[in-house]
């Protein structure tokens, strides 16, 4: 199994213990992808719910630049959202499955067709 594929079954159980979600996994799979080599670093593999520039970044390059939504108060209601669902204080928010949490959330899984 390559690296990249075990990440996806790691994303997929944190999906289902942490957020109750069973994971779509060809959509997983494409999401985890379209994040590239940033899975493989400690740092950049995680998402701080609480660093607003962080969460800035994932507003303005995920949300707006690769889904395409427009920004506005809904945004980030949607990441605060997603943040909630997977637990404010869980340290570790893999990118990965925040992502594809937004996706779901915003109903965009057709970018990933």
């Amino acid at each position: 199994m390559s690296k990249r594929d075990e990440l996806i079954v790691k994303y997929a159980a944190d999906l289902k213990d942490k957020c109750g979600v069973t994971a779509n996994m060809d959509l997983l799979t494409k999401v985890v992808i379209g994040c590239g080599p940033s899975i493989y670093n400690n740092d950049s593999s995680t998402v701080s719910g609480t660093d607003e520039k962080e969460l800035a970044t994932v507003k303005n390059n995920f949300l707006i630049k690769k889904l395409g939504l427009k920004d506005g108060a809904d945004l980030d209601r949607g990441i605060d959202a997603v943040i909630e669902k997977y637990g404010r204080s869980n340290k570790s928010k893999y990118r990965a499955v925040v992502y594809y949490l937004l996706a779901v959330h915003f109903k965009k899984e057709s970018v990933y067709k």
